[in-house]
């Protein structure tokens, strides 16, 4: 049985306040720019870049990061992984990265995507965007804005679904088969 714990509209406002909070640490958004981790941290990145202009006035570039080949498990995966488009077109060198992602578990996903962005250039700064915190790290890695922490037990999935999948904005968890 999935229960919801975020519906859209709670999803909006969580968005608005991070991104509120992205503009007040980065005063000069000139050099901010957002990438999503695919799928569902790049559709919140475009939505974070949208609040962040129409509070500011100011354009954010926005990428995708495909991490597939960068993951650490997948030597331990029966199928290969998908892997989808990573389109950064302008330079992240000397650039405030701002990673954004759907949910933050153990912390791999995001030295994932660490390493891939290291292998592009080197930024002046990375910071981390997550709508949900469920916690169980792994990895020393926490993030900088957070949507909602949502303190989890381990026989529990987070699922984020959104309308640019064609589903309803809304956040549920429910208990592993």
């Amino acid at each position: 049985m999935k229960k919801e714990i975020l519906d859209a509209t709670d999803i909006n406002r969580a968005l608005s306040r991070m991104a509120h909070e992205i503009i007040e640490k980065n005063r000069d958004l000139k050099r901010v720019c957002l990438i999503g981790i695919q799928r569902g941290g790049v559709h919140l990145a475009r939505r974070l870049a949208e609040k962040i202009r129409s509070f500011e006035g100011t354009e954010i570039d926005v990428g995708a990061l495909d991490i597939s080949l960068y993951r650490d498990d997948l030597y331990l995966r029966k199928e290969q992984p998908v892997v989808r488009k990573t389109d950064i077109p302008f330079e992240i060198t000397d650039r405030v990265v701002v990673l954004v992602d759907d949910v933050l578990f153990t912390g791999r996903s995001i030295r994932a995507a660490m390493d891939a962005l290291m292998d592009m250039g080197r930024p002046a700064r990375i910071q981390l965007a997550v709508l949900i915190d469920r916690g169980h790290r792994e990895l020393p890695i926490r993030a900088d804005f957070v949507g909602k922490n949502v303190p989890t037990s381990l026989k529990e999935i987070v699922e984020v679904e959104l309308k640019e999948e064609g589903k309803e904005d809304r956040v549920v968890i429910e208990e592993k088969g």
